[in-house]
């Protein structure tokens, strides 16, 4: 039987919705105030889930304090407090979007469990809005 572990995380970040290549007027048409020039910011939390069989001899799917260190160091210690924009090698060239965020994080997740775990990330970028990404 499969059961499903999950571990949240906060982190807090400052970000601007924007592409380059078009001017002011169509940024703000498409991404209104989230395309403030001087950015804005969100309190967001993760939830990270994986869903694997039992072990027989723990009783863990994974060991929470395993998959709270891989939160801690590839997601709170990457974004908390940080300009996504400028800040991170991830979105340097991609639109720091609540989508493309969850899609980061579960890469930065997954490559740190075993493969033969499932993986879905929520992420709440406030309280009313959030999005799931289960993997490729």
């Amino acid at each position: 039987m499969e059961v499903s572990v999950s571990r949240k995380c906060v982190f807090n970040a400052a970000h601007r919705l924007y592409v380059k290549d078009w001017d002011n007027e169509k940024n703000e048409s498409v991404f209104g105030k989230c395309n403030n020039l001087n950015y804005h910011g969100h309190n967001y939390i993760l939830l990270a889930t994986v869903t694997g069989e039992v072990d027989p001899i723990t009783g863990y799917v994974i060991d929470t304090k395993i998959l709270k260190e891989i939160l801690f160091e590839e997601i709170e210690d990457r974004f908390d407090h940080k300009n996504l924009n400028l800040d991170t090698e991830e979105f340097k060239t991609k639109n720091p979007t609540a989508e493309n965020i969850a899609i980061a994080c579960w890469d930065l997740i997954h490559k740190r469990i075993d493969k033969h775990f499932k993986l879905k990330v929520c992420l709440y970028e406030t309280e009313r809005n959030f999005v799931e990404y289960e993997g490729k």
